[in-house]
């Protein structure tokens, strides 16, 4: 990525040139770039719609930032690195790579086997920001706060998937806008720890709550090739809710296919997640009406994420297409909390980097951040606290007009839930 070259304080000027055509004295004058390197998934099975979302979000605050003159006269610079995302050695292999880079931070969307990558950064000790919704992540953290001092997840973590399901149900009922045909759950579940802990959570609070009983779970296993028995043994179950818990776009657009042809009358169907990636919509098309899906790490409609959505729609989608509903503005809010705090600390100086965002908090397009707390990451909304301006809400969006549009909570919600065609 080029940049047009700072004027130096003085009485030079440099004029914009690119690097081969520079003098001696101009290559000198030039401020020193600050990198973030960015381990991407950039082939492979899953994770490359996240991650390309991620990289346009970065590369948009990279644009603000060097467009207002940079981090104290010094521009930022995003440095690519391939990730095999699906294999602890891909993971070490990439990371690797980019402390050899000597960058100034990590930023990643995610990584589905985090630990191999937290142990390649860890020696480094470049602030590492990640997006990982993991478990794992800020467990390691809060057993060895030394060694992952520069371990900041930017997101709860995912057993508040399967938390905060429950509650949603609840206060939709309680809303009088959706009526359960019963109190029946039934969850398919593929098989990765991600998902795996996410259906964990879920049974443990709906057997704590109460409201709901889960009568069924069906095992699938990635890739999925055909949706068939599963659409069949959701029909013998018969329950009113049904929770999708798979993630992968492509796959989920299928069943959203086959389940609107041969429905589940009545139910409510919960997409987990996977609808946020772009090629839900475009797959899916018509037969996504009505479906509904969650994240806890998802673009805000308020007057600060409609603005973001409408700049990222202008510089990615001129000529139209589905903006990535998650990791855009996580790529976004990743930049600028980085340059936020380099305002204060010298980027080559990890610790004090690393301590600083430890104590920063920042209202970003995808809500608040902070990380003074053991696990260094976001509290959830509403579970973690019931201030909506020191959390990260829980977003539920539907389906509605062939737009994601979020109904829940309501601090932040759109519109009203719209019973989906099957369930009238």
């Amino acid at each position: 990525m080029s940049h047009t070259a700072l004027p130096r304080r003085g009485a030079l000027k440099i004029v914009a040139a690119t690097p081969a055509l520079l003098s001696p004295l101009a290559l000198w004058a030039q401020p020193k770039p600050i990198m973030i390197g960015l381990p991407l998934a950039q082939s492979g099975p899953a994770g490359v719609a996240d991650h390309a979302d991620f990289l346009n979000g970065a590369k948009l605050a990279v644009k603000e930032v060097n467009a207002a003159g940079g981090v104290k006269g010094r521009p930022i610079e995003l440095k690519v690195f391939d990730l095999d995302m699906m294999t602890p050695e891909g993971n070490q292999a990439s990371f690797r790579k980019v402390v050899d880079a000597k960058v100034h931070a990590i930023g990643s969307p995610f990584t589905i086997i985090p630990v191999p990558a937290m142990e390649a950064a860890a020696r480094y000790g470049a602030p590492y920001l990640n997006g990982n919704t993991s478990i794992v992540t800020v467990t390691e953290v809060k057993k060895n706060p030394k060694k992952y001092a520069h371990m900041f997840q930017m997101d709860p973590d995912e057993t508040y998937y399967g938390a905060g399901f429950p509650i949603f149900l609840e206060q939709l009922q309680a809303s009088g806008a959706w009526k359960p045909t019963n109190n029946k759950v039934h969850i398919v579940t593929e098989q990765l720890a991600y998902t795996q802990n996410i259906t964990k959570s879920a049974q443990e609070h709906f057997k704590k709550r109460g409201k709901f009983e889960v009568v069924k779970v069906t095992n699938i296993q990635f890739p999925v090739q055909d949706w068939g028995p599963v659409l069949q043994d959701l029909k013998a179950t018969g329950a009113g809710v049904l929770m999708i818990n798979h993630w992968v776009a492509a796959e989920l657009a299928a069943f959203s296919k086959q389940f609107a042809a041969n429905p589940v009358p009545g139910a409510l169907v919960y997409l987990q997640y996977g609808p946020s990636q772009p090629e839900y919509l475009t797959l899916a098309g018509p037969a996504a009406e009505g479906f509904i899906w969650g994240t806890v790490y998802g673009v805000y409609a308020d007057k600060q994420g409609q603005a973001f959505r409408d700049k990222y729609k202008t510089e990615y989608l001129k000529n139209g297409g589905v903006m990535g509903m998650a990791y855009t503005g996580g790529g976004y809010d990743t930049v600028h909390l980085l340059a936020k705090v380099w305002a204060k600390v010298e980027p080559e100086n990890f610790a004090a980097v690393n301590a600083e965002l430890k104590k920063t908090t920042y209202r970003g397009v995808n809500g608040f951040y902070r990380f003074d707390n053991a696990e260094q990451a976001p509290l959830h909304y509403p579970l973690q606290t019931s201030k909506l301006e020191e959390g990260m809400a829980h977003l539920f969006v539907q389906v509605q007009g062939g737009q994601h549009r979020i109904i829940s909570p309501d601090a932040v919600k759109e519109v009203g839930f719209k019973p989906a065609p099957w369930m009238k």
